[in-house]
């Protein structure tokens, strides 16, 4: 169940499953950005921050490109690492 409007891109959308599904945060809104997705554990040693917040477009340039660096984001989150 979605508690939240879906991204316009069913391909964008798709990756913002993904991150719920390994307990992502996504929270709509924003200035410039569609939302922004937010890592589950939010660690200092997560490469310093780097991967704890990101912005989620709502047209970027390539749709495609921009879900496969969600997922990239999500995969490559410690918290992730540590589970495998």
């Amino acid at each position: 169940m979605l508690t939240r409007k879906r991204h316009p891109n069913k391909e964008i959308e798709a990756a913002l499953r993904y991150a719920e599904l390994h307990g992502w945060v996504i929270i709509q809104g924003g200035h410039h950005a569609w939302g922004k997705m937010y890592c589950p554990a939010n660690l200092l040693d997560c490469r310093c921050g780097e991967f704890c917040l990101t912005c989620i477009w709502s047209t970027p340039k390539s749709p495609t490109n921009h879900a496969r660096a969600l997922r990239r984001v999500v995969d490559n989150c410690i918290v992730n690492k540590k589970s495998h």
